[in-house]
């Protein structure tokens, strides 16, 4: 869960993939995943769909006792805002959802008013104003 993911968890990352177009997505949900390698699309065993990955730099090291690597995997699931824009998730957020926005490599993201579903704050509905992404 993202508020589990501590930033020195994820310090290796180098890059992050995105297997779709961000721009209208509210929110993904992310979690810390054990990979058998620092690159590559990772295998999915979830409901739903992955929307994007972390990839690892050459010093990230394996866990001694697995040998896999802790890796970022972003996903959404069916009854999420995306494809069910009044369901469970018409206002609010998963736990583990951050704005897709505020994500980069070793940085674990945030939520924002846009990924809890709520209105612009009065600040951002002032004259000229627009929310970010």
């Amino acid at each position: 869960m993202s508020a589990l993911i501590a930033e020195d968890e994820i310090i290796h990352e180098v890059e992050l993939v995105w297997l779709e177009d961000i721009a209208g997505l509210d929110y993904v949900r992310q979690s810390l995943d054990r990979l058998p390698t620092r690159r590559g699309k990772p295998a999915y065993h979830r409901d739903g769909r992955m929307v994007g990955y972390a990839l690892l730099g050459p010093h990230a090291k394996p866990s001694r006792s697995s040998g896999t690597f802790r890796r970022r995997v972003f996903w959404l699931l069916p009854h999420d805002r995306d494809t069910d824009p009044g369901g469970l998730y018409a206002t609010g957020a998963p736990a583990e959802a951050v704005d897709p926005r505020t994500l980069a490599p070793g940085s674990k993201g945030r939520k924002t008013e846009r990924s809890e579903g709520g209105p612009p704050s009065s600040a951002m509905r002032g004259p000229g104003a627009t929310l970010p992404g």
